[in-house]
This record gives structure tokens, sequence and C-alpha cells, in this order.
């Protein structure tokens, strides 16, 4: 039987069997829609993820005042923190001041200390008022401990003291009207001159300053952040573990009593960098699942349309058809379905991915030439995989119905009922 011919029958049979056909097209849609847009997701994630901490500083430590077990359990503090702390949640707070930070730079291996003040204050730009949570940092040093990308404008200077920079969600979105570059906004009534607007960012950041006598309820010699910047990220694990010891002579508490946390940047790095491999891998299981289903689906269809085409299968091989020309029929017949399953299904995952990437905020593509654009990218090589995937899994769903029918002797399936 030549190609042509085989092909026509193909074509003509799943035509005629439009209930079921489009029945197990779904199920092949399903499968493939959920692992081209659990993959896409998985390496959007993933290469947010990455991206983000690329822009981490591997050398920097951050102190904060009080203890928490909980997240140091977690697996987010440096240095083991955690061991033998309170059996509370928190410890009461105790500030970090000058003193904590003189201990600090006493410690062989670190080359910048910057602090930290943290404060909700009442913001206010053209008529309208809100409170937002503002930063007020060591220039200088801070400059040393912190990656900033900007939009526009430029980073606070030494020189600086009533100057902000905002990020660029607040600025956009914060306020019925744009704060533009270089506009005068109200802090507690204190006039400040926005310099500078943060890519990807909602905070607002202010000399320290120029914190004194702007926040409200606040000393400034009691710090909510200190930030230990390392002559080397090699070094990080030993400063840890000399900061955890000399901080706590010095302000005479023991394990158990502990009121500070030392959180190592490249500990939380590779704290996320191992949740984000755990989520992809389950994002994988679940989509081989998807396809697992949609297989099951596609040979419980073939076994049925062996039976339906028993009889008919006899009178082909009664004038001539061969048992190759029989298991061709009934694999051109899988292919059909995983082609046209494969591309409604790529389409599918295409839509879901670039939908769901814009709600979790993140590009669910990858490099290379792309298909479909939104939230999210499908690249040409994934959707050609996708079908080439969905056509594989209907050829050996369904080869073992067709190779049964290429073995149906000519009088039993002509007695078929």
């Amino acid at each position: 039987m030549r190609l042509n011919r085989t092909f026509s029958l193909a074509l003509n049979s799943v035509i005629h069997s439009k209930l079921r056909s489009w029945l197990t097209i779904i199920g092949i849609i399903i499968g493939i829609g959920s692992f081209i847009t659990i993959f896409a997701i998985g390496n959007g994630m993933e290469k947010s993820i990455s991206d983000r901490l690329s822009t981490f500083q591997l050398d920097v430590i951050n102190i904060s005042p009080g203890f928490s077990r909980a997240s140091s359990n977690f697996g987010f503090g440096g240095g083991g923190e955690g061991r033998g702390g309170p059996s509370a949640s928190q410890s009461a707070d105790v500030n970090l001041t000058d003193k904590d930070v003189s201990v600090l730079r006493s410690i062989n291996g670190v080359m910048v200390v910057s602090k930290e003040i943290s404060s909700q204050e009442k913001v206010s730009y053209i008529g309208e008022s809100v409170k937002r949570n503002i930063t007020a940092v060591d220039v200088s040093n801070w400059l040393k401990t912190n990656n900033i990308t900007l939009s526009s404008g430029r980073l606070l200077g030494p020189a600086d003291k009533y100057s902000v920079l905002i990020g660029d969600r607040l600025a956009t979105t914060g306020f019925t009207k744009t704060i533009p570059l270089n506009i005068i906004i109200m802090i507690n009534n204190k006039s400040y001159r926005v310099v500078g607007i943060i890519s990807n960012s909602n905070d607002m950041i202010i000399p320290l300053e120029s914190a004194n006598g702007t926040f409200t309820d606040k000393v400034m010699t009691n710090y909510d952040r200190l930030i230990v910047k390392t002559t080397s990220k090699d070094i990080v694990d030993s400063v840890v573990a000399d900061i955890n010891t000399k901080l706590m002579i010095s302000r005479h508490v023991t394990t158990k009593t502990k009121n500070f946390t030392v959180n190592a940047v490249k500990d939380t790095a590779s704290s996320i960098s191992s949740l984000t491999s755990s989520m992809t891998l389950f994002l994988t299981i679940v989509s081989i699942i998807s396809l697992i289903v949609g297989a099951i689906g596609v040979a419980n269809t073939m076994f049925t349309s062996v039976l339906e085409k028993t009889k008919e299968i006899g009178i082909m091989k009664s004038i001539g058809a061969s048992n190759l020309d029989i298991l061709l029929l009934f694999v051109v017949i899988a292919i059909l379905y995983g082609i046209v399953g494969g591309i409604l299904g790529v389409l599918v995952g295409g839509a879901l991915s670039g939908v769901m990437g814009n709600v979790l905020g993140f590009s669910t593509g990858g490099p290379g030439r792309s298909l479909i654009t939104g939230g999210g990218v499908i690249t040409l090589s994934l959707a050609i995989y996708g079908v080439l995937l969905s056509i594989g899994i209907c050829v050996l769903s369904g080869f073992i119905p067709a190779y049964r029918a290429s073995k149906l002797k000519p009088v039993k399936a002509l007695r078929y009922e």
C-alpha cells in the first residue's frame, strides 16, 4: 500500500471518529499544555531567581537586632545561629549601637561596616499623603555594600543631605500622579529632592544625617541593621564565626540569651538556589504525570479503534494488505493525534505560561527565537520539542495496539462481531 494511500485512510479514520478523536486530542493538549506551561514557568522562575542572585554581594553579612530561632532553623541564617536559641520565636529587640560597629570594625577581614535605620513615615506629594517605609543609610559605606540599579538620575553622594532615592513602583503607582526626577516631596513636613529612581523597587532611601528630625520615635544611635562587607567571599564563614563570638562577648550574652542575628548573604543565596531546584524538580514530576495521563488516553483510544476496525482489517488483509501496511495505518493515526494535540498543546501552554508569567512577575522565556510573547516567551526550540514529544508519546502509546492489529488473521477478523 502506498504511503499517500495509508495517510488518506488514517486521516479519514480520524475525521469520521470526531468525538473519540477530539477526546483523545484534548487529553494530549492537557498533557503537552501542562508540560509546556510547567517547563516554561520552572525555567522562568529559575532564570528570574538566578538573575536576582547574580546581583547579590556574596561577601556581605547582615546583622540585625533580636534573635529569631525559626528563621535560623529554616536555613537562612549564617554560621548556624539558632542552635541553643531561646524557645520563643524571637527574643526582645536589643538595639545595635556604635559600640557594636566598633567591635565589627576590629574583626579581621571586615572591610566596611554600613549602618541603617528604617521607619514608617508620612510621605506627601501634591496634596496626597501615604505611610511608607523609609531607610536612612550611611551613604559612603552603603554604596560599597549594596548593588543599586537606577532607571534614571543618580545615587546619593556624601554631600547630599535632604535628597532621596525612590523606587520606580512607588514613583509610578504610589500616588495619583507620577513622581518625576528632581521634584520635591515631603517626608514628615521636611522637603526632599528626588535625585534618583531605583529600578524594580518600592524603596525610599535617604541619608542617615537627615533622618534626625525626620524620623519620629527613632534614636539615631540605635540601628536597625548593620551591613558588613568582607575583603573576600571566601572568608565569609570565618568572619561570621568571629562576629558571633565577639558580639556575644561585647553584649554579654550566651547562645541561650543571644539578642542579635547574623545572616551571610551567600548562605541565603545558597538556600534560595536549593529551594528553587526542589521546586523545579517538583514541577517536572507534575508535568511527567500529565504526559503519562495523556499517553494512557491515546493507548485506550487506539485499542478501541483496533476493536472497532477489526472487520475492516480483515477485509484489507483479504485484498492484499500486508502486516506492515496495517501497522503503518495505525501508527499514522497516532502521529496525526500527536501533531494536532502537540500544536494545540503548545499554543495553550504558551498562552498559560504568558499569563502566569505576568501574574508571578517574571518572564517565563529563555534564549532563542520566540513564538509567543506576553508575560512569558515560548521559544521555537521549546515549541518544536513539545510537538515532537507529543508525536513520540502518541506513537509509543499506539504501537502495541497497532502491532496487535497487524497480526490479526484475516479469517478471524472477518468473523469478528
